[in-house]
């Protein structure tokens, strides 16, 4: 049973990260994560008594899980690497336009605000990407593709995705996100198809 402790400590990085991602790390006070989580200001101290930096990391880490999650949805709705590549960014474009572009990833956002001023939220991104690639490369050495190649292909796909987002924020326009998923998709098939061939 989740306590209410647990809960108000959920709470507050479900909101840290919802702010990241419209105002930015930098652009997000406390004061506005507690407003928003409707909690007593006590309670953030008390389950982040080190700040800012604890909750930005808590809010990482939340994005990280919503997204693993996202890409094993997308691993169960199709039987392809390239197919389960397709419903991510599917799914993320539907996110980012419903937005009204408002919406992108917090990672990068805290990566790009962050990754050289703290170690910790650096660790924190890189360990959210690392709980993505590592995933993705599963998904591509499933269709046949060598181990050490997947994990190659994996970093590449996750990195594009990452731009794609980027560039339809600042575009206003999903566009890049379906030439994005086109891509990846061919991409995807080219590396599959020898191996599936030869077996």
């Amino acid at each position: 049973m989740t306590s209410k402790g647990d809960l108000t400590r959920s709470r507050l990085a479900a909101s840290m990260l919802e702010l990241i991602q419209t105002s930015g790390y930098s652009g997000t006070g406390l004061n506005a994560v507690v407003e928003h989580a409707a909690a007593p200001k006590g309670s953030l101290y008390f389950h982040f008594p080190d700040g800012k930096e604890g909750l930005g990391v808590a809010a990482v880490d939340l994005a990280a899980t919503q997204f693993e999650a996202l890409i094993a949805q997308a691993a169960r709705s199709t039987d392809s690497a390239a197919g389960a590549a397709r419903a991510v960014i599917d799914a993320l474009s539907t996110i980012v336009g419903e937005s009204d572009f408002r919406w992108g990833c917090p990672v990068s956002v805290v990566a790009l605000e962050m990754g050289a001023e703290s170690e910790r939220l650096r660790q924190a991104c890189a360990t959210a990407f690392e709980s993505w690639i590592s995933p993705t490369a599963a998904l591509l050495e499933a269709g046949g593709v060598d181990g050490a190649e997947a994990r190659t292909l994996a970093t590449v796909v996750v990195s594009t995705i990452e731009g794609a987002v980027i560039v339809s924020r600042a575009l206003r326009s999903t566009q890049p996100l379906a030439s994005a998923a086109e891509v990846v998709a061919q991409l995807i098939e080219q590396r599959c198809r020898p191996a599936e061939t030869a077996r």
